[in-house]
């Protein structure tokens, strides 16, 4: 699917926006970007760390959705002129999955909503993950410190 030239998503990729790379590179295009939601898609692999036997379990979902929270963190930083930062996935609540695996090349689409901001740096996200024969859905809960080094030095 071509990018309609005047989104704002154009000028970024995913791997521009999700501080992941190689494998872990999850998310192939960005869809759509609001003020609080970001929506993407990706087709299932099997050449990654998470495939066995042209499957992927289920529960990568979770990190589905956490890439799509990333990217809508690294684009939000990125229109305020701020370096994409990493953050921590800290919990998942209400997931629920139609399915027990997807089959690699599945193309599945990646629907993120932000519910809650907290000037600390927690937020949570209604989650909705899509695809022919697919339905996925979670509340994920989420954490982006300030400065994260300082945050890591702190934790050692």
């Amino acid at each position: 699917m071509e990018q309609n030239p005047s989104s704002p998503l154009q000028r970024y990729s995913a791997e521009e926006l999700v501080p992941h790379s190689g494998e872990m590179s999850l998310l192939d295009e960005l869809l759509e970007v609001t003020e609080e939601t970001l929506s993407a898609r990706l087709t299932v692999r099997d050449d990654g760390i998470f495939s066995r036997e042209q499957q992927v379990p289920a529960y990568v979902g979770i990190e589905y959705m956490a890439q799509a929270v990333a990217a809508f963190s690294g684009y939000h930083a990125r229109q305020a002129g701020q370096p994409v930062q990493l953050g921590f996935l800290l919990g998942t609540r209400r997931f629920t999955s139609n399915v027990s695996r997807f089959t690699c090349g599945s193309s599945v689409q990646i629907s993120v909503e932000r519910l809650l901001q907290a000037d600390n740096g927690m937020a949570t996200f209604e989650c909705r993950l899509t695809g022919e024969g697919i339905e996925q859905a979670a509340r994920l809960n989420v954490f982006q410190p300030d400065n994260i080094e300082e945050y890591l030095k702190e934790k050692r």
